[in-house]
């Protein structure tokens, strides 16, 4: 019998010499102590009575155990279900409820609150905190270290992650099990991913990144991680000398460039940095490879489709773009409205099909008949572009797409200007309701330390490359843009907060 996910990733571990985990106590976990609470773990599943397609609810912190769970979900057949530690417990009941989740597991600090959402549908309840205790690490305790993994086949769901939910209610994507291996297997492969790899895991492991990019990367590999329960710039100057790769997102790098000790130095023996989950600007893409001589290799994928395109490993990576489709991966442009097939260089839809794509959505199927075409393209919502050499750059999401006086606007292009002039660290370009236009061009901008830009250098900076109907109507000057965990600008909170700037 095979397990696809557990015989490529968690069984091989039982036989490494070497850690796999370094945490950040100091202290490490050995491969064979790793499958062992993985084991412990899927006969706990198995004692409070899940089985095979159930789904496995989690909203914990990030810990050894948390990703020994994840492999004893994988080992027992169970479907695994992680949840954003930041949301509370009424969006929790949705998802358990949303999903029939068999069972809910929580931080000890939030019991009482998970308790009740779980007994509200029906689901058992269990605790495990960050430090690997709480009720289903005592109830693993006494489980055998042996297991006979359950018979899988690569068609068989393995995950369902829930899409972030800005315009509307969340929606399950269900990953099976040669989604995610397969995936894996390119990323190892174009990423040149070995057992002589550590990987500086920052990352949460409720979403795409952290999970099944960053961590069945380096499993499926042979490597180690350096396994920390978030990222703070101290943690990677002290860790950094032990890794070789990090995964991050912009913020990440942003944020290393403001420390002194972030440079050549510091980074010399690295091998690999990608950054993803969010766009990064072109002059983070400079100020780095400047400040360390390396270049941040990005790429770009979604919860439906993991990883879909990637700057090469070998050869140029472009700043401002995404890079190529992988191995095995269709990229095309269409018309938003009719779904034709656009020239090359013209901005239109992107749709990708290929062993990355999801099996639709839980329990929508008119969500997953409108987003997954039966040829099995799936339409992302991204506006993209590819250029003459190949190279895909994402334009924005169709959803942030401005229609001013008739004419379309894409966000994106109005950003790249703003972004580049004197004084601006960044800006988020969005369109509100306006009388005569239908929606108008509002550009959000945040100074740069210390500087003032002035509204009136940038309109003019931007009246040489823009048509007028794309430039901003208005200028809105802020200390931050707001963000989700993974780093996305949350452009419904600014539209929110700028909805009646026309009115009267």
């Amino acid at each position: 019998m095979t397990n696809p996910l557990y015989d490529a990733l968690i069984a091989p571990q039982a036989g490494r010499a070497t850690p796999l985990l370094y945490l950040g106590d100091d202290s490490t976990v050995s491969g064979p102590d790793f499958v062992a609470q993985t084991h412990r773990f899927a006969h706990a599943l198995g004692a409070l009575g899940l089985k095979a397609g159930d789904r496995l609810a989690v909203q914990i912190e990030k810990s050894s155990a948390a990703l020994a769970l994840y492999g004893a979900a994988l080992a027992s057949g169970v479907v695994f279900l992680p949840l954003n530690t930041a949301y509370t417990a009424e969006e929790v009941a949705y998802f358990v409820e949303n999903s029939g989740a068999a069972l809910l597991v929580g931080d000890p600090a939030k019991a009482n609150s998970l308790a009740a959402v779980a007994a509200r549908f029906g689901a058992g309840f269990e605790t495990l905190d960050g430090a690997g205790g709480g009720s289903l690490a005592a109830g693993a305790a006494t489980q055998s270290e042996s297991y006979f993994p359950v018979a899988r086949t690569r068609d068989d769901l393995a995950a369902i992650l829930y899409t972030s939910g800005t315009t509307g209610r969340s929606k399950g994507a269900m990953l099976s099990h040669a989604n995610l291996l397969e995936n894996a297997e390119v990323l190892a492969r174009e990423w040149r991913f070995t057992a002589d790899d550590t990987l500086l895991h920052m990352l949460p492991i409720f979403h795409t990144h952290g999970l099944f990019v960053a961590s069945n990367v380096v499993l499926l590999s042979g490597g180690a991680m350096v396994f920390l329960p978030a990222f703070k710039p101290e943690l990677v100057l002290k860790h950094l000398p032990k890794v070789t790769t990090m995964m991050g997102v912009p913020t990440y790098y942003t944020r290393l460039l403001a420390e002194p000790a972030f440079d050549r130095a510091a980074t010399r023996h690295m091998r690999l940095f990608t950054s993803g989950s969010a766009p990064l600007l072109a002059e983070t893409h400079r100020q780095f490879q400047e400040r360390t001589g390396h270049r941040i290799l990005e790429r770009y994928g979604m919860t439906e489709t993991n990883m879909s395109t990637s700057n090469p490993y070998e050869g140029e990576r472009r700043a401002g773009t995404v890079g190529f489709p992988l191995p095995g991966v269709e990229l095309k442009i269409t018309d938003p409205e009719t779904g034709a097939e656009l020239p090359q260089g013209s901005p239109g839809m992107i749709e990708v099909r290929g062993h990355n794509v999801f099996r639709g959505y839980w329990q929508m199927p008119e969500k997953t008949r409108e987003e997954l075409r039966e040829n099995g393209f799936f339409i992302t919502g991204d506006i993209g572009v590819v250029d003459a050499e190949g190279y895909v750059s994402i334009v924005g999401r169709q959803k942030d797409l401005i229609i001013s006086g008739g004419y379309n606007i894409y966000p994106k292009e109005i950003e790249l200007i703003l972004d580049e002039q004197p004084g601006v660290l960044e800006s988020a370009v969005i369109g509100v309701p306006h009388p005569d236009f239908g929606e108008a061009v509002v550009a959000v901008v945040v100074p740069k330390q210390g500087a003032t830009p002035d509204a009136a250098v940038l309109e003019a900076a931007l009246s040489g490359h823009l048509a007028r109907f794309k430039q901003p109507k208005a200028y809105v000057f802020a200390e931050s843009l707001p963000r989700n965990t993974m780093g996305k600008v949350q452009k419904n909170l600014l539209r929110d907060a700028q909805k009646d700037r026309f009115e009267g």
